[in-house]
C-alpha cells in the first residue's frame, strides 16, 4: 500500500481561491511601490551560504539554527534557500554595479525559507516584501519608508497596526551597551 505525499510541514500550497487573494496582493502592493518609484528585483532562491553569513551574522539564530544549506553535489558549493530578501539585493546591487551609475530604490516580492519548528504564525516557507534604497543617506530614506508603510496599512485597511521602532545607536553607545 503505498503512502500518500504531503507537502513539506510547515510548507503549505496556496489553493486557486486564496492564490487570486494573494494574485491581487501582490498586485496591489507592486503598483503601489512603483507609485513611490520603487522597481522589481527578482533574486534566486538559491544563494552562496557565505552571502547570508556575513550580511546576517554568524552568530544569529538564523545563520546558526535556521537556514536550509546544502552542499551542491556537482560543485561541492556551499548553498542556502534564502532566508530573507536583503542580502540578496545588495550582492545584486554590488554584483551589477546598480548604485553607481544612480541612486536605486528597489523592492522585491517572494519565498524564503527557514528551518524552525512551524507553529501558529511561523511556517518554513513564508512571503516577503522587502523595500531597499541606495545610494541615499541621512534620515529622509528612514522616514519615507516609515511613511511608507503607515499609507500602505491604511490603503490596505488594515486596523490595529503599531509601528514600533528600534535602533541600534552609534558604535560607541553599543559598546557602551553591551559593557
Amino acid at each position: 500500500m503505498s503512502q500518500i505525499l504531503q507537502a513539506v510541514r510547515g510548507m503549505n500550497d496556496i489553493l486557486p481561491d486564496e492564490a487570486e487573494f494573494w494574485e491581487l496582493f501582490e498586485d496591489t502592493i507592486r503598483s503601489w511601490l512603483k507609485s513611490y518609484g520603487y522597481r522589481p528585483v527578482r533574486l534566486p532562491i538559491v544563494e552562496p551560504t557565505p552571502l547570508f553569513k556575513r550580511a546576517i551574522g554568524e552568530v544569529t539564530d538564523i545563520v546558526e539554527k535556521e537556514m536550509y544549506s546544502f552542499i551542491d553535489g556537482l560543485n561541492g558549493e556551499a548553498l542556502t534557500l534564502r532566508p530573507e530578501g536583503t542580502a540578496g539585493c545588495v550582492r545584486a546591487v554590488i554584483e551589477h554595479n546598480l548604485a553607481a551609475r544612480q541612486t536605486q530604490r528597489l523592492y522585491y516580492i517572494g519565498q524564503m525559507f527557514r528551518h524552525e519548528r512551524p507553529q501558529k504564525g511561523r511556517y518554513r516557507q513564508f512571503y516577503q516584501v522587502g523595500v531597499e534604497s541606495f545610494g541615499m543617506s541621512g534620515p529622509d530614506i528612514d522616514a519615507e519608508m516609515i511613511l511608507m508603510g503607515a499609507r500602505l496599512w491604511g490603503d490596505l485597511g488594515l486596523e490595529g497596526i503599531e509601528l514600533q521602532l528600534n535602533s541600534l545607536g552609534q558604535p560607541d553607545e553599543r559598546a557602551q551597551h553591551r559593557a
